[in-house]
């Protein structure tokens, strides 16, 4: 499947926001949840009013991951930009229909092709969430570390992985 990636547009929040709430159990499974609020279209609104100021201020860069049709199969995200110190967090999620088709590293790697910044990209993920270590692994991030710390999500102890990029 080819896909692109667009910078996140005001336009973008109703789409956004059923791509959000149809992979909510999904995202869920991997990741802690966003809370009850997110899933509330007026607070979405309100959160993604945010984002795109962020993004004005050059703090985070947003895209919609889409595929040839224009839909959103995706988001990725260079976050806590900081051009002193050279360094960002990327994170990134792909629906659940479209999991497996190799979107999120295409999507990654689409998004180390645009003007980046700094030197060094951090990224965390899961201890269960397989996909994605392969996701960073494919793109050259070199697993730093494994928290100590434990958590409990779906029932299941779970802990982060740290990576990192080095450009």
């Amino acid at each position: 499947m080819e896909i692109s990636i667009n910078s996140l547009k005001e336009r973008d929040a109703e789409e956004l926001f059923q791509f959000e709430t149809d992979n909510r159990l999904f995202f869920e499974q991997m990741v802690p949840s966003r809370g009850e609020d997110y899933y509330r279209f007026e607070a979405f609104k309100i959160k993604h009013r945010e984002l795109l100021a962020e993004q004005e201020e050059e703090k985070s860069k947003f895209y919609l991951i889409k595929d040839n049709s224009g839909n959103i199969v995706g988001r990725i995200n260079l976050v806590d930009i900081d051009t002193a110190n050279n360094i960002a967090e990327v994170g990134y999620r792909v629906g659940e229909e479209y999991g497996g088709k190799g979107i999120g590293a295409k999507a990654l790697k689409l998004l180390l092709e645009t003007e980046i910044s700094v030197k060094k990209i951090k990224a965390k993920t899961t201890t269960n969430n397989i996909a994605s270590q392969k996701v960073l692994e494919k793109n050259g991030f070199k697993q730093v570390c494994i928290s100590g710390d434990e958590f409990e999500m779906n029932g299941q102890k779970e802990r982060f992985i740290d990576y990192l990029l080095e450009l």
